[in-house]
């Protein structure tokens, strides 16, 4: 049986890996979501978030050449856009309240829906 359960979910896809952004664009895609991306760059990422603005973003702290999600973590937050970061490091040093969690790859379905049910509450009570 099909797993609907982020039916109507818009998530924005921040992530530089080709391979882990298909995979977990394929995942959210089963899962009934409506995914923006994946965004290799935080440039690519603003322009999905001008062209709609996102229930959650998951996104990937440590993106290609070196550029870091900090700027844009803290643009999302300040729209009230819930952040779910990712990382392939044990510690990351973002300031408190920036994310709803910090994940590390590789994340598995389990994972990514524990943290996202009650964003997704929380969206449908507003």
């Amino acid at each position: 049986m099909e797993n609907l359960e982020l039916q109507g979910v818009g998530i924005l896809l921040v992530e530089d890996s080709w391979h882990v952004g298909k995979a977990l664009k394929t995942l959210l895609h089963v899962l009934g979501a409506d995914v923006a991306g994946p965004a290799a760059t935080t440039a690519d990422a603003e322009r999905l978030v001008a062209e709609r603005t996102p229930d959650v973003a998951i996104v990937d702290i440590n993106l290609r050449e070196g550029e870091r999600a900090d700027g844009l973590i803290d643009r999302l937050h300040e729209q009230g856009i819930p952040v779910i970061v990712l990382t392939g490091y044990a510690v990351v040093s973002l300031a408190p309240g920036k994310a709803e969690a910090i994940l590390q790859k590789p994340v598995s379905k389990e994972q990514l829906l524990a943290i996202l049910r009650p964003i997704i509450a929380r969206k449908v009570d507003r």
